[in-house]
């Protein structure tokens, strides 16, 4: 039976200092989102709010504006897409085998606090199907408890968008909070690679994680071997 995916993505676009824009890091989900297609999945995206998911500028810049990304950005169609993402409230979790949290510095804002996103990550997940995340798109499972009240990444390895990667991009000053600090506190078994902003994934049974921009693809090529066992 084709596997069925909920790509998340954000609907702010800009930091808590106005004139500081963000939004959807998108090749975090182009890059994602053709792996699913590849592998014949069937795909649809969802927002906290619904309706639009702005773009992250940095995103659509040298070297992140990858072809992945401006075929995308080409595309009205895709675009038509994230112009009118589904709200929590219309998805049945039921209809879907995994859930992929995109990143983008936007998701720290809304992702963590979405009630519905978190039942859905919760429902899905008991139901024995996979989450996962890439970069900031960890934030969204900060707070997620499972049936039994206890804390989906409990216990549970993971990675996502170090703080050493938040200094080294320069956005340590307008980030609302640590995100990989508030993680362990949580009991999360927090890993990263070596080296900032290369990709690295870690999967830890059906919980499948990426660091940074650069390990979208190699996530959601990670989700796929976990479903095929």
């Amino acid at each position: 039976m084709t596997k069925r995916i909920l790509n998340v993505v954000t609907n702010v676009s800009h930091y808590e200092d106005p004139s500081e824009p963000t939004g959807l890091w998108l090749s975090e989900l182009t890059h994602a989102y053709h792996v699913f297609a590849e592998a014949g999945y069937q795909q649809a995206i969802v927002s906290p709010k619904g309706g639009l998911s702005p773009l992250e500028p940095r995103s659509l810049k040298f070297p992140n504006y990858d072809r992945s990304a401006k075929s995308w950005k080409a595309d009205p169609a895709k675009m038509e897409l994230l112009a009118n993402t589904a709200s929590p409230d219309e998805i049945d979790s039921a209809d879907f085998d995994a859930i992929f949290f995109t990143g983008g510095h936007a998701v720290m804002f809304d992702f963590p606090d979405s009630e519905g996103l978190q039942r859905i990550t919760r429902e899905i997940f008991e139901r024995g199907g996979i989450v996962s995340s890439v970069c900031h798109g960890y934030a969204g499972l900060l707070n997620t408890t499972l049936s039994d009240g206890s804390l989906l990444v409990a216990g549970r390895k993971l990675t996502g968008f170090s703080w050493a990667e938040e200094v080294l991009a320069r956005v340590d000053k307008l980030v609302p909070y640590n995100v990989e600090e508030q993680m362990k506190k949580r009991g999360a078994l927090y890993e990263k690679g070596l080296i900032p902003f290369t990709s690295y994934v870690v999967a830890d049974g059906r919980l499948v994680t990426g660091q940074n921009p650069g390990s979208a693809k190699a996530t959601a090529k990670k989700v796929v071997s976990v479903f095929e066992g």
